[in-house]
């Protein structure tokens, strides 16, 4: 016997009790039990505020498709980020499948203190290694946002913003949006 551990499989996903979330990253299967208010709140309203002017192209410039946690199947990786985006010259519309298997140009990770470290550590480098260009960590909790651009294979932070604060971020920065909306009653 060689003493490696298996590697998950997307059976394993299938055994996922579902008030779970399951994900499989360097072949290790990642169980978190889905989110509190905060963070699926957090994540709604962000999708609720990109979604019209880039995904519909109201009061925005559109050319984005963005979808509420995508089942992705990248390289032998299955990852359900809380938000993606693709542009269209790239996914002119969405598969008819249960995965994706197209890399998003962006996503979006509502970080809670169970999932923190998976999210920015593992998912992060997937998410790198696939070519993803642009991740947000959205913390509810800690009222903030952390925006990262893909250079080469390394990721550059654009800005980490807390409170109430307006910004303009990639690959978005045509919009002002108003962080307070994300921790909106």
């Amino acid at each position: 016997m060689s003493g490696s551990k298996r590697r998950a499989t997307y059976e394993d996903l299938e055994t996922v009790p579902p008030n779970c979330v399951g994900e499989i990253v360097d072949g290790e299967l990642y169980v978190s039990p889905r989110p509190a208010s905060p963070h699926f709140r957090a994540a709604s309203r962000l999708g609720m505020l990109l979604g019209g002017p880039f995904d519909l192209g109201e009061g925005g410039p559109g050319g984005w498709l963005i979808v509420d946690e995508p089942e992705l199947h990248l390289g032998d990786d299955a990852l359900v980020p809380d938000l993606a985006g693709w542009r269209q010259e790239r996914m002119p519309e969405m598969p008819h499948t249960a995965a994706v298997t197209l890399a998003p140009d962006w996503v979006c990770e509502v970080v809670s203190p169970v999932t923190e470290a998976l999210d920015r550590d593992k998912k992060m480098a997937a998410y790198a290694r696939e070519g993803v260009s642009y991740v947000w960590l959205v913390e509810p909790l800690q009222r903030s946002l952390e925006v990262f651009r893909l250079e080469g294979r390394h990721w550059i932070s654009q800005g980490h913003w807390r409170g109430d604060v307006t910004v303009q971020a990639e690959p978005f920065s045509v919009l002002s949006l108003k962080l307070t909306l994300l921790w909106a009653r």
